[in-house]
């Protein structure tokens, strides 16, 4: 080898891991930013005082903005300079995330929901009496409706929403092109059996993200959301309460500042790269399909990869069409394609709201569960992915044995989800929503179960949600409805005394008094959630172990001049029917399983405070179990479809092979070589794998 062309082989392949390593840091970028957008889902969700189905419409709005851009990215981004789309992607995202965090800087500050006013001066001789006899919150509340409404909504800013809205749409329109090009770049210039375990190496930095983005989310969920701004002593709430709101704008800023560093490299990658191994043909055509992936081209496709030019915007416009055609025509590629989609609704499902099912489900604080998943979950997956990479990688498994990897690894996750629906924690004791006053359970909730003997004295509120909790473990909705008279200390260590409701449940002796905030669950629901967690983290793994098996099974589908564009309608179906629904429905079914909504300060309903949490379990579970197994069962045709494919092939190849022997004998070595190439021909109209 001559130096000029080794320094050439040299420079190509510094390139190449270049772009290697910028793809997986931008994959890291997009997924920390996209994870701490999930973590945030309840924090926001709380700030604007909005349901689970509206939080459903922000979160799928990443989707729309995939949905506006993705057709044209991937097919027209193919034919231009992919690195540099993929920077230009990098730093819309960021703007998306930091408009994100506009409505802080915008709003007034926070105002949680409370019943009772609370004073920090602990010199104070002034006395709350919870329990008003001689007076009617009602008559207060109604004074809020005197107001204008829309002066009073503009005022508090209750459509700041709109901005977390558009940003996200921003953030799904920048990283639109970095899936489809940049694995279709690497693809392209990489060779055969490193394709496998790049993809793996780049996925395993990039699950990295998510759990940056769920430990970050957890922290910031810790710190007020109007830290530095007001005392904290004088707020009377903690983290662990369902009013709570952290600091969510922080780590947007974050997000975006680790975007916008993600797209300097691209813009500093050649347009194209010589394959990687064949670095001394200088050619920067892209070259032909993989070689297994040849078996199952057509003629017709063949020649058309050779006529393959440099073409005007109009011309490819033209070939838009006729493109779509010849890739739907693929029915393995259309079965994957139905596959994700299956897939996706119950995961995107599952992700979103399940630091809410955790919360409700096993009395686990909004910090704790984003934390959990950050921790346990996602390393859970990231290894899963790197372990399918190299399983495919040692022991050199083609289609049909990543096929096998997927719909096992399928199976077996599936069945250990499906145990989970039968682990669960009772619901908390709350008087009036979820047991009665006396204590007794299965209470059918309206706004007069609130009301007892206990507290008929007291001309209570019941729109509000200012918990308390007894000795005895029994929350309720706020001290006026425990019946409290009296009470002592101030912001958080205020305790409320005398209280009627309490005193109806516990023994003679017992103090009757109560302080701020829900009670905690009972102690058998600890060991509950560890068997939870432990199964959720190895069905984590098994799941991600067949994540890049599959995907080899996706690419392998695909011709090589499709591949970007085969890559953009996956993502633009799958994240389009995939990912905008699934959070709205799921958002909605979640909110019909809410006990007690929270109040605006303007009046009206807020966020929910309290859910049914076995209703939110059936539910929540019941629909992702139903998803997974429509997908097994998918894959289960798709497998058997994939074999009856590969023996048709490979008998049509041993007769070809067969027919070229017995031309060989006759007409010599010329006729065996025209032969080889007509046949290969042959054999390539079938157009599958």
């Amino acid at each position: 080898m001559s130096v000029e062309s080794k320094k050439t082989r040299e420079a190509c392949c510094s390139k190449l891991k270049l772009f290697l390593a910028s793809l997986a840091f931008v994959y890291f970028a997009k997924a920390f930013g996209g994870a701490y957008m999930k973590s945030s889902i309840t924090q926001i969700e709380r700030r604007f005082d909005i349901p689970s189905s509206l939080i459903g419409v922000i979160d799928g709005s990443f989707e729309m903005g995939n949905l506006l851009v993705i057709a044209f990215v991937s097919y027209f981004g193919a034919k231009l300079h992919r690195p540099r789309l993929i920077g230009i992607g990098c730093v819309i995202m960021a703007f998306g995330s930091f408009i994100i965090s506009l409505p802080h800087f915008l709003q007034d500050l926070y105002k949680y929901e409370t019943s009772v006013t609370h004073s920090i001066d602990a010199n104070s001789t002034e006395t709350i009496l919870p329990c008003l006899s001689n007076h009617s919150i009602t008559d207060t509340d109604e004074t809020l409706d005197l107001e204008p409404k829309a002066a009073c909504e503009q005022a508090v800013g209750s459509s700041m929403w709109i901005y977390v809205f558009v940003g996200n749409m921003l953030r799904g329109i920048g990283e639109t092109p970095i899936m489809p090009l940049g694995v279709s770049y690497l693809d392209d210039f990489s060779k055969e059996e490193n394709t496998p375990f790049y993809l793996a190496c780049i996925n395993t930095v990039g699950i990295l993200g998510p759990m940056f983005g769920y430990m970050l989310g957890s922290f910031l969920a810790k710190i007020y959301v109007d830290v530095g701004f007001v005392d904290l002593e004088s707020v009377s709430i903690n983290y662990k309460d369902s009013r709570w709101v952290g600091a969510w704008w922080l780590g947007f800023i974050a997000t975006g500042t680790v975007a916008l560093l993600s797209s300097i490299p691209f813009f500093f990658l050649p347009r194209s790269l010589p394959k990687q191994g064949e670095e001394h043909i200088h050619n920067h055509i892209e070259l032909s399909s993989l070689a297994e992936q040849d078996n199952f081209l057509s003629d017709e496709q063949e020649q058309e990869e050779e006529k393959e030019k440099q073409v005007s915007i109009r011309e490819m416009a033209k070939e838009f069409v006729p493109s779509l055609k010849r890739l739907f025509r693929n029915s393995i590629y259309t079965l994957m394609i139905l596959t994700y989609l299956v897939v996706v609704n119950g995961f995107i499902g599952l992700i979103t709201f399940k630091p809410k099912f955790l919360e409700q489900t096993y009395g686990q604080s909004a910090s704790k569960a984003t934390f959990l998943i950050g921790v346990l979950n996602l390393p859970a997956v990231a290894l899963g992915i790197i372990t399918g990479g190299y399983v495919l990688k040692r022991y050199k498994l083609g289609i049909i044995g990543a096929a096998r990897v997927a719909i096992t690894t399928t199976v077996t996750s599936f069945c250990l989800l499906a145990v989970q629906v039968f682990l669960h924690c009772d619901n908390a004791e709350v008087a009036g929503l979820t047991v009665s006053y006396q204590g007794d359970s299965h209470v059918s909730y309206n706004q007069q179960t609130l009301l007892s003997q206990c507290n008929a004295g007291c001309s209570c509120s019941m729109k509000h949600w200012d918990p308390v909790c007894s000795q005895n473990g029994m929350t309720y909705v706020s001290p006026c409805l425990a019946g409290c008279q009296t009470s002592t200390g101030v912001g958080r260590n205020m305790e409320f005394h005398n209280c009627t409701c309490v005193g109806e449940m516990i023994t003679p002796g017992m103090n009757m008094s109560t302080v701020l905030g829900q009670c905690t669950r009972r102690s058998n629901c600890d060991s509950m959630f560890k068997i939870y967690m432990a199964l959720s983290v190895v069905g984590s793994f098994i799941s991600a172990c067949g994540g890049t098996p599959g995907y080899i099974v996706l690419l392998r589908s695909i011709q090589s001049d499709l591949k970007a564009l085969a890559l953009g309608m996956q993502t633009l179906i799958v994240r389009t029917l995939g990912g905008i629904p699934p959070p709205i429905y799921f958002g909605v079914l979640i909110d019909r399983t809410c006990l007690k909504w929270g109040t605006k300060q303007c009046g009206g309903r807020g966020a929910c405070r309290l859910y049914d949490a076995n209703t939110f379990r059936v539910t929540y579970l019941g629909l992702i179990n139903g998803f997974y197994f429509l997908s097994n069962i998918l894959w289960v045709f798709l497998y058997f479809k994939i074999v009856k494919r590969h023996k048709k092939l490979a008998l049509r190849n041993q007769a070809k092979e067969n027919g070229l022997e017995g031309k060989g004998e006759a007409n010599g070595r010329a006729s065996i070589s025209i032969s080889i190439t007509k046949g290969k021909d042959d054999t390539d109209k079938e157009s599958t794998i």
